[in-house]
Order: structure tokens, then C-alpha cells, then sequence
């Protein structure tokens, strides 16, 4: 089963997409933040045959939402309308800093100007976040092992 995670900004939108088999997540795009993004993210995913959404969800260190939350619920209904497909949020701390990280330890200052490195901040901190989701829910839909 194909998933896409998304990485929302108001700017930008990281997207991810996994193998087929749901296993593995991949940085796929970045795409801008604008008014017809739900049904660009629809199209994607009729193309991409992807059955299942996960969204970034953005808290401070002491849990609360952070302010772009209410964005981001909006766009889970949206999508969720749209689309037909369940869509999840899965908890994104630092997300982006461990994809900058991940490139070389680049700084926001070094990012300016330079849109490739943007797009792989950005797509990689979704595939950050849909690999935490794959890896949290292949372990739930584990069997579990009975010693004997």
C-alpha cells in the first residue's frame, strides 16, 4: 500500500511518497502553499495510486499545538473529502532540523537562494515524518511472538 506524507508550511509543502509495499519513504517534491494545494495533493495521488495520507503534527516541546495547526487540521478534512482516503497526523518535532541535518548540516542561512536544497529540506523532512508513521504502525500490526 503506496502512502504520501506531507511536511505543511506556509510557504512550502514537503511531499513524500513511499514504495509500494508502504515500507519505505522517499523525498518526492516540494510544492508551493497555495489555495488549489488539496486538489494538486489529490491529483498526485490518484497518479502516485496512493492510499493513505500523513500530515506532520506540529507541537511545541511541551505538546501544545503550534500555531499552525488549525492549517493543518483544515487541510486533513480537505483532503479527506477530497480524496476519500483515511489521512493521519503523526507527530513532527524537529523534523526539519534532522532533514537539515541529513544535508550536511546545512544552515538556514546557507539555504538561501539555493531552491534544490530547499526542495530537499523540505521533501525530506515529509519523508522524516511518514517514516516515523510506517515504522510506528508496522510495529502495532505486528503479531506478537509467544515464547514457548
Amino acid at each position: 500500500m503506496k502512502l504520501m506524507g506531507i511536511d505543511y508550511g506556509t510557504k512550502r509543502v514537503g511531499i513524500a511518497i513511499s514504495d509500494d509495499e508502504g515500507r519505505i519513504a522517499f523525498p518526492h517534491d516540494v510544492l508551493p502553499c497555495t489555495k488549489n494545494l488539496a486538489e494538486v495533493l489529490k491529483t498526485l495521488c490518484q497518479e502516485k495510486g496512493v492510499a493513505r495520507i500523513v500530515i506532520g503534527e506540529s507541537r511545541d516541546f511541551n505538546q501544545k499545538e503550534n500555531p499552525i495547526m488549525p492549517a493543518v487540521h483544515a487541510l486533513k478534512k480537505t483532503l479527506e473529502e477530497k480524496t476519500g482516503l483515511p489521512v493521519y497526523l503523526e507527530p513532527e518535532m524537529l523534523t526539519t532540523q534532522e532533514a537539515k541535518r541529513l544535508h550536511h548540516k546545512v544552515s538556514p542561512r546557507d539555504l538561501r537562494g539555493n531552491r534544490e536544497k530547499l526542495i530537499d529540506t523540505d521533501a525530506s523532512a515529509a519523508a522524516l515524518i511518514l517514516q516515523s508513521y510506517i515504522d510506528r504502525t508496522r510495529n502495532q500490526e505486528l503479531p506478537s511472538q509467544v515464547s514457548v
